[in-house]
């Protein structure tokens, strides 16, 4: 069997390659191994369950909760909340597992599961494998040892989820943001009724788009993956600037008041700058990918600040982050991890201390962002291409080694295997936006007749 658990959890198309049935046995194996790891050792275990708005979500839901309980797990049940929430949720509750189901940023039709260890921490790959091992072994046949009795788990819905979850970010605001017009994309995701009411209660004035969820529209032309819309409201509302959400707000981006994308490195470099001046940007040190742009990493150092980058994926900068004691890390798609107040991206989160910024120092975003030059960066994406040969592929290497004589010092080739989807992602930095786009362009066909 394939590696069911990606960079990001478990996806896939719901009903299809993610079922009911999928969903049940990994939360029965995802019980089991923690308790053979003695998470849950002299007590009755507790799960936190979280969604997004997705209409496959509610039978997906039922099924992670059915899981756990028939394993012996008390669940609470938090509803419709961001990815971070549970997160947070399962570390302020002493849950010793939480579970959102989300495909975050993916079309509506897909879905995914996600398991936080408790303190609202990503599993280790290591557990992942466990579970992974442990499904396998009962779908194919063995009887799981069930509990009867008062050893079954029990259900309720914990309403005061939402709640605790805006007070925890509304405490993290170094000061409010009066006087300051933002507009909203909510991505008609899990964000729709937390993000807007703690932008309000922070003391903006705001314009929300995307926020009115139905199950069947998240992500559809709206949110981080989409900003035209929010370009468009920011300048005919006349706004300071505009946030936009994935799925499950694990991320964010922005638009200055002209309009133009914010990345999630830009969005990096404008907080490394504000926590290095309130004495908390731990060891002048910001954390990020492979995939940063070239002109993130000049600007830090011209700055006076250190970058580590780390593979892909914001549970690899995590872990980079916990094991030095880093205090900011992100990625260039807007994942952007604030150790001091959340154990994964918290994409309201980082629209709200961003917005700060602006309020405090009383200068546009546009400004603030400009702090870096983002080089001419093209991303190619290849689909339907066997993408565990990239790192075997010898025609594959030639072409790079080629690329990379071809851009010399000005330049830099990446080519990286989706963790989440069956596609390779060629990126390309160049001095020259064409010369960029060539060379991608040349790559993307190596690949493509290479791994096809």
């Amino acid at each position: 069997m394939g590696r069911l658990f990606g960079t990001d959890g478990v996806r896939g198309v719901a009903n299809a390659d993610l079922t009911a049935e999928l969903a049940l046995g990994l939360s029965v194996a995802a019980a089991h191994v923690l308790a053979e790891a003695g998470t849950f050792e002299g007590h009755k275990p507790v799960a936190v369950v979280g969604r997004d708005p997705r209409a496959s979500g509610e039978f997906l839901e039922a099924a992670v909760v059915a899981g756990l309980a028939s394993a012996g797990v008390d669940v609470l049940c938090v509803g419709v909340l961001p990815t971070p929430a549970v997160a947070f949720l399962t570390g302020e509750l002493g849950a010793d597992l939480g579970v959102m189901l989300s495909a975050s940023h993916n079309a509506m039709p897909d879905n995914g599961i996600k398991f936080f260890a408790r303190g609202g921490h990503k599993l280790a790959d290591d557990l992942e494998n466990r579970i992974e091992g442990v499904y396998e072994e009962h779908r194919t046949g063995a009887p799981w040892d069930r509990p009867t009795g008062a050893g079954v788990g029990r259900v309720r819905s914990y309403d005061e989820g939402f709640e605790r979850y805006v007070a925890h970010l509304l405490a993290a605001l170094p000061n409010r943001l009066d006087g300051l017009k933002i507009v909203l994309d909510e991505a008609h995701g899990a964000a729709a009724g937390v993000s807007p009411e703690v932008f309000t209660r922070a003391g903006a004035e705001i314009v929300t788009i995307g926020a009115e969820p139905d199950g069947l529209n998240i992500n559809d032309g709206c949110g981080s993956t989409h900003l035209g819309k929010l370009r468009a409201a920011v300048v005919e509302h006349g706004a300071h600037l505009g946030i936009a959400h994935d799925g499950d707000a694990d991320r964010c981006l922005a638009v200055d008041h002209q309009g133009d994308e914010v990345d999630g490195d830009q969005i990096l470099a404008v907080l490394a700058l504000a926590m290095r001046e309130r004495g908390e940007l731990r060891s002048d040190t910001v954390v990020a990918t492979v995939m940063s742009n070239l002109g993130f990493k000049l600007a830090l150092e011209r700055e006076g600040l250190r970058l580590v980058q780390a593979a892909v994926g914001d549970r690899y900068v995590l872990e980079e982050m916990k094991e030095h004691g880093y205090a900011l890390g992100g990625e260039q798609s807007g994942h952007v991890i604030i150790s001091d107040h959340a154990t994964t991206g918290d994409g309201t989160l980082t629209g709200l201390l961003l917005a700060a910024r602006v309020a405090q120092t009383g200068r546009p975003l546009r400004e603030l962002a400009g702090v870096m030059e983002r080089l001419p960066q093209v991303l190619v994406n290849v689909p339907d291409v066997d993408r565990s040969r990239v790192s075997t592929s010898a025609e594959l290497a030639a072409a790079v080694a080629e690329a990379e004589g071809e851009l010399g010092s000005t330049g830099r080739v990446l080519l990286r295997p989706s963790g989440t989807e069956p596609l390779v992602r060629v990126m390309v930095e160049a001095a020259d936006i064409e010369q960029a786009r060539a060379v991608a362009g040349r790559l993307a066909d190596v690949v493509k007749s290479a791994l096809g």
